[in-house]
C-alpha cells in the first residue's frame, strides 16, 4: 500500500506519520514541500500524479476559525477546492481518500448528539467550506473515509490546555465558556483509529462513508479546563488561580467574528460498530497529554 499523507505538518498530520508508517510505503509532504501547498492545486494535482499513491489522506486545511471570516477565499481554496480535487485524482486512480471534517458542519441547536445523517447547517465560512468539502467527495465517488471530529488537541504545538496552564500561573481568576459541549479529542487517537480503519476498509470496501470520531463522554470548556488544572495541581505545579477562582460564563461573554456551536455532541456509534472499537473517555487522552507535557 503507496500512501500520500498531505498536511503532515499540523497537528494531526503529525501523529499520521507515526500511525500510518506501519501500513506501508509513506510518503508525507507540507505546505513548505514542492507539491505540497493547497494554494498551488496544479503542482498538488501533478505531485499525486507522479505519486499515484492507492491511498490519499488529507491532513491539511484552513483551521483559523476566526480568520476564516475575513478570508474566505482562501479557506474555501483550502477546505474545499483541495480535497474536491483531491477526490477526483483518488477516483481517477482508483485509490482511497482519507479526510477530515469537523462539528462546525452543525449549528448546534438542541443537546442530542449528531449523527452522521443529521442535516448540516454551518453557522460559519470554515463550518461552511467543510460541510461544501463533505458534499464534493460524495460527488466525485471516489472509495473515501470521512471523519468528523470536535476539539482537537495534541501535545505538539498550541492547545487549549496549555493556554489554561499558562493563564493560571499568571491570574488570579479565569472565566471559561460553559454553554459549549462537546469532546476534546487527541490527535494520536484520530490518527490511530484512521490507521486501523484504513487496514479494515482495504480489505472490505464496503465500510467507506462518513463517520463521526470523537473521544468518548462531554464536557464544556469550563469543565475541560477545571480537568487541566486539577490535573497540573496535582503534578505540583504551582498556579496562581486558586481552585474556586475559575467561573463559568455564557459563550456571549467572549464575542468571536466566528459563531461556535453550542452542541458539539458527536454520535460515534456508527464507527464502533463498523471497525469494532470501543473509543476511550476524553479525560484518558488528556491526562495522557498533560503527563507529556507536565512531566518535562
Amino acid at each position: 500500500m503507496k500512501i500520500l499523507l498531505l498536511g503532515k505538518s499540523g497537528q494531526l498530520g503529525w501523529e499520521l506519520q507515526r500511525s500510518l508508517a506501519p501500513l506501508g510505503e509513506l510518503i508525507a509532504l507540507g505546505r513548505d514541500n514542492p507539491g505540497g501547498d493547497y494554494t498551488r492545486l496544479d503542482e498538488v494535482r501533478c505531485t499525486v500524479r507522479d505519486i499515484a499513491p492507492d491511498v490519499i489522506v488529507n491532513a491539511g486545511a484552513h483551521t483559523a476559525v476566526d480568520k476564516a471570516e475575513s478570508e474566505p477565499g482562501l479557506a474555501r481554496q483550502l477546505n474545499t477546492l483541495a480535497p474536491a480535487m483531491l477526490a477526483a485524482e483518488a477516483q481517477r486512480l482508483g485509490a482511497w481518500m482519507v479526510h477530515y471534517s469537523t462539528d462546525y458542519v452543525f449549528d448546534g441547536s438542541g443537546s442530542t448528539p449528531w449523527a452522521e445523517t443529521d442535516t448540516v447547517n454551518p453557522l460559519s465560512v470554515y463550518g461552511r467550506t467543510k460541510a461544501e468539502s463533505e458534499v464534493a467527495i460524495q460527488q466525485v465517488g471516489c472509495r473515501h473515509l470521512v471523519f468528523r471530529t470536535s476539539w482537537v488537541y495534541a501535545a505538539r504545538g498550541g492547545n487549549f490546555a496549555k493556554t489554561m496552564l499558562r493563564l493560571g500561573k499568571e491570574r488570579d481568576g479565569l472565566t471559561v465558556i460553559d454553554d459549549q459541549i462537546g469532546a476534546p479529542t487527541g490527535a494520536d487517537l484520530l490518527a490511530d483509529v484512521t490507521a486501523h480503519a484504513l487496514r479494515i476498509a482495504w480489505h472490505r470496501p464496503e465500510v467507506a462513508g462518513l463517520y463521526h470520531l470523537v473521544a468518548s463522554g462531554e464536557t464544556s470548556w469550563y469543565g475541560y479546563a477545571s480537568y487541566v488544572l486539577n490535573t497540573a495541581r496535582k503534578y505540583g505545579v504551582e498556579l496562581k488561580v486558586a481552585p474556586g477562582a475559575i467561573k463559568p460564563v455564557p459563550t456571549t461573554a467572549f464575542p468571536t467574528p466566528a459563531e461556535r456551536p453550542r452542541n458539539s455532541r458527536l454520535n460515534t456509534r456508527k464507527l464502533q460498530t463498523a471497525f469494532g472499537l470501543t473509543l476511550p473517555p476524553w479525560q484518558t487522552g488528556v491526562a495522557r497529554m498533560l503527563a507529556e507535557i507536565l512531566e518535562k
